[in-house]
Order: structure tokens, then C-alpha cells, then sequence
């Protein structure tokens, strides 16, 4: 599961001209769902949201940076559905959504994570957007701070994928003698490029 949020003095959702939802300060929170996910998922991400330190410490001097999370600074939450922060353009420009859990899948795990913040905090203090419509969201960040959270987080490209001198991290000993000979042939080559002429040596 992926969201991204943002802290907001003001943030409202507008469907075909009709306010939806909207918050004063508080999150405004993106989510969307991958098909992988799982109810582990949707409660992970429902805890490190409500606990994510986005705002200051007033009560001391000087104010402590990253101290706050939104439940304590009595904020709201505006949750709204996005599966586009899913969308993948590795190849060619048309983004590719299938990272995306399906139509009733994604449904009823937004519901559930939705259910789990309102659950987890004071529910009346915790907005919705409308599932699958097309939304007109407006906000005003604050900062701006945006923060990108990942249930699963991409994993780094294997070292061996990329070619001599980038074996395993466990084998050392091979990416040593990978890069011995690289420097080896290399300055085979150039010894025999850069050969000094004869009669300059007499």
C-alpha cells in the first residue's frame, strides 16, 4: 500500500460541483491500494499515518522540530483514494497501472483502512473522498511538507544485474579479483597504446 500525505491547513474534496468532504489543519492523505496488499497492510499503514511527527513542539523553547503527529495537535484527516500513485512508465510514456489491486479489491481494503484511521483516532475528525469518482481536490500545504509512506517499499536492484565489478556484497573476494582484472586489462591496453617511439629513448 502506498499513500502520500500531506500536511494541510485546509483541504476539501468537490464532486461535479458538490462538496464532499472537506478539513481544516490536519492530513490530507492519498492512498492507494496494490494487489498484493493485505488487511496487514491497511492497519500498518493506518498506525504510521495517525503517528507520522509532521508538526512542532510549540511548548518549548526553542520549538522541537518533527515532534507532533496529528492526533496531537487535535487536526483532522482527509482520506482520498488514488490507484495512480501505482502507475509505472519504466516502459515507453503510458503509464502502466498494474501494480493496482482490482476494482473490488481495491474497494473494500480502502474501506478498511479508511475504517481503521477513524477507528484509531475520533472518527468525526476523519474525512472521505468519494471511491472511484473524479474528484476536484484542493488543498493548501502547509511547508509544503509531503511525505511518500510504502507498506512495501521498493526493493534495490540486484549489484550483479549491473555488470563486472558489482558482484554479490557477500562475495567480496570475487568483486576483488573482478576488479583486479578489469584494472589489469585495462592497463594491458593502455601500455600498449601509449608505447614510447625508440628514437626517443636514445
Amino acid at each position: 500500500m502506498r499513500t502520500v500525505l500531506q500536511r494541510v491547513k485546509n483541504a476539501s474534496v468537490t464532486v461535479d460541483g458538490e462538496l464532499i468532504s472537506q478539513i481544516g489543519k490536519g492530513l490530507l492523505v492519498l492512498a492507494a491500494i496494490e494487489k498484493n496488499d493485505t488487511q496487514k497492510d491497511v492497519d500498518t499503514m493506518a498506525g504510521k499515518i495517525l503517528k507520522a511527527k509532521l508538526w512542532d513542539d510549540d511548548s518549548t523553547d526553542p520549538p522541537g522540530r518533527w515532534k507532533r503527529g496529528v492526533a496531537e495537535i487535535g487536526g483532522e484527516v482527509l482520506c482520498v483514494s488514488q490507484f495512480t500513485l501505482l502507475a509505472s512508465v519504466k516502459k515507453g510514456n503510458k503509464p502502466d497501472f498494474h501494480q493496482s489491486a482490482s476494482g473490488i479489491k481495491a474497494k473494500t481494503l480502502y474501506k478498511a483502512f479508511f475504517n481503521k484511521v477513524q477507528e484509531s483516532y475520533t472518527p468525526d475528525k476523519v474525512k472521505d473522498g468519494l471511491f472511484a469518482a473524479m474528484m476536484d481536490v484542493a488543498l493548501v500545504n502547509d511547508g509544503p511538507v509531503t511525505i511518500i509512506l510504502d507498506t512495501n517499499p521498493p526493493k534495490m536492484e540486484d549489484p550483479t544485474s549491473l555488470g563486472p565489478g558489482f558482484a554479490s556484497p557477500s562475495d567480496s573476494t570475487a568483486s576483488t579479483v573482478i576488479d583486479i582484472n578489469d584494472l589489469v586489462n585495462n592497463m594491458t591496453r593502455i601500455t600498449k597504446e601509449f608505447q614510447i617511439p625508440a628514437e626517443l629513448l636514445e
